[in-house]
């Protein structure tokens, strides 16, 4: 691949020319062969993913934007599926990285690890409730483990409640939670002790509630399942029937912490303080993978005889939680979950402006803060509008429990001009549908599903 100029781009998202000889520089050259190499060693699906097909490879990245090899910018409305609340590569969180490089960058496993130690007690003061006890995990998914293992033992119970659509994650134990069967069957039988209850639904809760329940997981919104928000009180109503049955409840927060929602923790709208609260994606401040659980002295008491019987070898590494730990200042100093209510607003009075002009491409718009769904009519029409955003300039992605609705995650950092500028786009795009210069698939049998 040659490049002669490239656009280098700081973190707000401005650029500035920097030209570049034909380089034979190293990320040059496997950026080259990107689609080569993910088809052959990969998956031969990346030969069907859009980015593949133009030759797409993320190159650069800075604020609210990445841009590919061939110096196209794109408006990051997907945001890593909720990773860079902060932005794509947020100078303080990148300079507590590179600042660790120089110190310890894997810790030993047997002397203290002080960034461990100094982002658990971060947590502590800023997470609702009595929560003062973290886990250090590398993703969502062995959070979700790591307190269901840990809501089993505390309890001495095993059945867990979970709901339909919930996505938990992919392992063994997180996806037994994941509420949809395409994900579970494949790999069943999966483990015991499993129960789905419709989202939302507090009767069809209490029911599902014995004696041997030990716990009860919930999203807050339904990310995967489509951006799904349960009724007004439904979350304060869960946490009044489990402390009534003494049941403990997790709430998976993967998606929906860190100021997503417009507060800090979704669970905050409904002054609901969890049993155990996991988190990730966002917490690495878009640069590091990291995850965790959290917990109360209580209920950490269990961990206490045998503190190994649940471990993680890269979990809590230095580098990972100094970026957790400038990714929380950030969110603090910035009032980024303030600004994701207000820009929230902005967005989702946008789009419903954009749903009345095209009741019959939109069905709905929903979500809290900059998390939000956008319902088509069609699974068709959503692929095609989501093809077209790439085309212009904006990425989106479908949510996988719900195949006709966009995921809008950006950056928390996004501006009133950026979301005008996605907004505008899809009306656009919805322009040249509805003047058939943009042919849409006709809906195959259960497309309405969604």
């Amino acid at each position: 691949m040659t490049v002669h100029k490239k656009s280098n781009v700081n973190y707000n998202g401005s650029t500035f020319d920097r030209a570049y000889e034909r380089a034979d520089n190293h990320y040059e050259k496997i950026a080259s062969k990107a689609l080569e190499n993910s088809i052959e060693h990969l998956n031969h699906a990346y030969g069907q993913k859009l980015c593949g097909a133009e030759g797409a490879v993320e190159f650069r990245d800075g604020g609210v934007y990445t841009y590919d090899n061939h110096g196209k910018r794109y408006l990051d409305c997907l945001g890593g599926y909720g990773i860079f609340n902060v932005g794509h590569r947020h100078p303080k969180v990148i300079a507590a990285v590179r600042n660790q490089l120089d110190q310890v960058c894997l810790h030993s496993q047997d002397l203290l690890n002080p960034w461990a130690a100094h982002l658990a007690e971060q947590l502590a003061k800023l997470a609702p409730g009595k929560l003062k006890y973290s886990f250090f995990c590398n993703s969502g998914t062995e959070a979700v483990e790591g307190a269901i293992k840990l809501a089993r033992l505390a309890t001495g119970k095993s059945e867990i409640i979970s709901t339909k659509n919930a996505y938990h994650g992919v392992t063994l134990g997180a996806l037994s939670a994941t509420g949809r069967a395409v994900f579970r069957e494949p790999f069943e039988p999966l483990l015991n002790g499993f129960t789905h209850v419709p989202f939302g639904d507090i009767k069809a809760l209490e029911e599902a509630i014995t004696k041997d329940t030990a716990a009860v997981i919930l999203e807050p919104i339904q990310g995967e399942g489509g951006i799904n928000v349960p009724p007004v009180g439904y979350l304060k109503k869960v946490r009044q029937l489990t402390k009534k049955k003494g049941v403990l409840l997790i709430l998976d927060e993967v998606q929906t912490g860190l100021g997503r929602t417009g507060r800090m923790f979704a669970c905050e709208h409904e002054g609901v303080e969890p049993d155990i609260l996991c988190l990730a994606k966002a917490l690495g401040g878009g640069v590091m993978p990291i995850g965790c659980f959290m917990s109360t002295s209580k209920i950490w008491r269990a961990l206490e005889s045998n503190p190994s019987i649940h471990n993680s070898t890269f979990g809590g590494n230095p580098l990972a939680c100094s970026a957790a730990s400038a990714c929380l200042d950030v969110l603090k100093e910035e009032h980024l979950p303030a600004r994701a209510a207000v820009m929230g607003n902005h967005f989702m009075r946008r789009l419903n402006q954009l749903r009345k002009r095209y009741p019959q491409y939109i069905s709905d718009v929903r979500g809290r803060g900059l998390l939000i769904g956008l319902e088509f009519t069609s699974k068709e029409l959503r692929e095609a509008a989501q093809v077209e955003l790439f085309h212009r300039g904006v990425l989106v992605a479908a949510t996988m429990n719900a195949n006709r609705t966009v995921r809008i995650e950006p950056p928390l950092i996004i501006t009133e001009s950026q979301i005008n500028f996605m907004v505008d786009t899809l009306e656009s795009i919805l322009d040249d549908v509805d003047n058939k210069k943009i042919k849409v698939k006709k809906p195959r049998k259960h497309s309405k599903k969604r």
